[in-house]
């Protein structure tokens, strides 16, 4: 947490030196705002620049990308920012040294100004501060699973869950294959107890069945015939 303010507040401090850089003097007199950020690549011109086709647009967006990653705990977008401003700085005195032929630095107001300097301080101070944070990975994780934690303590913990309207005959879920998964909406069909083939059906007939004689003591019966009773 230290680390994360103390980085944020040189980042911004970086951020600030860049900004206020093109409105002082860079080179012989000429302020850093009147450099046209197309003479950066095309070459250095004596002409005009209006403020915001100057150097100073990079470094207004250097220092958007500060303030970003300042407020995300981004230490690539500080860094990212801090190596724009640097390389701008440095692209610019390539140009004036190919304009003048040498860069000179001198105490009377010729050569390399103060605006230079500012320049290349904000970018060097992007760049600490970016090393000077810790970012967002461990603290925000664990901030996280400390959420999620306490988020899970107190939710209760349902063993079932309650099923959905066309899934009723599922409840409660017994874990089991069988019956117990029918989902049908509609009662399921009793079964008849089995009692056996049909003996009238001739399909579950397995061999012909002898007809049935006559009872014992029927007149009909030629083996067993009727006896009369005994005479007194």
């Amino acid at each position: 947490m230290i680390r994360n303010i103390l980085g944020s507040l040189v980042a911004l401090a970086g951020a600030a030196s860049a900004v206020l850089s093109p409105f002082r003097d860079w080179y012989d007199g000429r302020a850093g705002q009147d450099y046209r950020v197309r003479d950066l690549f095309g070459g250095i011109t004596a002409t005009e620049s209006g403020v915001l086709v100057s150097i100073l647009l990079p470094f207004l967006f250097a220092a958007l990308l500060v303030i970003a990653g300042v407020v995300l705990r981004s230490r690539i977008a500080v860094a990212l920012a801090g190596l724009l401003v640097l390389g701008f700085t440095i692209l610019w005195m390539v140009r004036q040294g190919q304009a003048e032929g040498a860069l000179t630095v001198g105490g009377d107001g010729a050569g390399l100004q103060v605006g230079v300097a500012n320049a290349l301080a904000g970018g060097v101070l992007m760049l600490i501060g970016a090393l000077l944070m810790r970012g967002r990975g461990a603290g925000a994780r664990s901030q996280d699973r400390a959420r999620a934690r306490a988020q899970r303590e107190r939710e209760p913990v349902e063993q079932y869950a309650a099923p959905p309207a066309d899934q009723v005959d599922t409840w409660p879920p017994t874990q089991e294959p069988g019956m117990s998964t029918h989902t049908s909406p509609w009662p399921e069909p009793e079964v008849d107890p089995y009692t056996g083939p049909d003996p009238h059906d001739p399909r579950t007939r397995s061999y012909p069945q002898a007809e049935r004689g006559p009872e014992p003591g029927d007149p009909r019966d030629p083996v067993h015939p009727p006896h009369r009773p005994p005479e007194r």
